[in-house]
């Protein structure tokens, strides 16, 4: 579930960014004290994401606004179903459709292509991560729809989890470096931080379980014959990640490694929005 004061402030900065100095065509148009319903009608298959948000717009804008759903986050959704009906001032409607159709067919768009990748590791150890491949300022609701489709969310952000990729790795001076300060900034800092560290080839992984002190090893663009050699070396003493290109045609030769989880940018950044669409209900 979405934190609740973040997707305030998301609200928050959303409308204001859409509303500006007013809804005029609504102000022109529509008596403030008129009421009004409305549906949201679904127009393509998927996985639904987003209904947690959508309720949260409307009462932002409203607190009286009676929101009913029909369908819950997750579900599957086929075109001409119907996800919520919503009761309120016209005005509050106008001003918060865009907003709510926006997340929503984005989210829908992620959590449904997401499923399509998890439905590809039934059967196998395997989770699906996202990446920090996500669009500015609406990473949050991006990971929640992955989270939504069955996937599983990487790190939020730089903050939460160290992650020493290349560019780390060779600017400071290599793999043994690279942890060890690492490990002396965490514990000078008293931060409880996972270390996770990238690497490129077999002489890495064996640099890796060297050094010793991460907990994650991410098995960057390697073939899934590598990736097996790879997990013979490691043997479970670490978490294992793969990356790289990896595609819904090629998922499952690298579960097969039992690889503990492979991250997939594209479940997010390849994601296309889902037709939806909120309509009046005259009454």
């Amino acid at each position: 579930m979405l934190e609740e004061a973040a997707l305030q402030a998301f609200i928050r900065s959303a409308l204001a960014e859409d509303i500006g100095s007013g809804d005029h065509s609504t102000l022109a148009s529509i008596p403030p004290t008129t009421k009004g319903q409305a549906r949201l009608k679904i127009k393509e298959d998927g996985i639904l994401a987003g209904m947690q948000v959508a309720e949260a717009v409307f009462k932002w804008l409203d607190m009286y606004t009676v929101f009913k759903p029909f369908k819950q986050d997750g579900a599957s959704m086929k075109s001409g179903e119907v996800a919520f009906e919503v009761e309120a001032a016209i005005h509050t409607l106008l001003m918060g459709e865009r907003l709510v159709l926006n997340c929503m067919q984005r989210m829908s768009g992620i959590a449904t292509l997401t499923h399509q990748y998890v439905e590809k590791l039934k059967g196998y150890h395997t989770r699906v991560l996202d990446t920090r491949k996500t669009t500015p300022n609406f990473r949050m609701l991006e990971k929640e729809a992955v989270r939504i489709g069955g996937g599983v969310n990487h790190r939020m952000g730089l903050y939460d989890m160290v992650m020493l990729k290349d560019n780390h790795i060779d600017f400071s001076g290599g793999i043994t470096t690279a942890v060890t300060k690492t490990v002396a900034y965490l514990k000078e800092r008293n931060l409880p931080l996972k270390i996770e560290v990238e690497a490129r080839n077999l002489e890495d992984v064996k640099e890796v379980l060297a050094v010793g002190h991460v907990d994650r090893i991410m098995l960057d663009n390697f073939t899934p014959e590598q990736l097996a050699d790879a997990m013979a070396l490691i043997n479970g003493r670490l978490e294992t990640e793969a990356s790289g290109g990896i595609t819904l045609d090629t998922i499952e030769a690298y579960a097969k490694t039992g690889v503990d989880f492979i991250s997939v940018g594209a479940i997010i950044h390849h994601a296309v929005s889902l037709d939806l669409s909120l309509k009046a209900i005259i009454i």
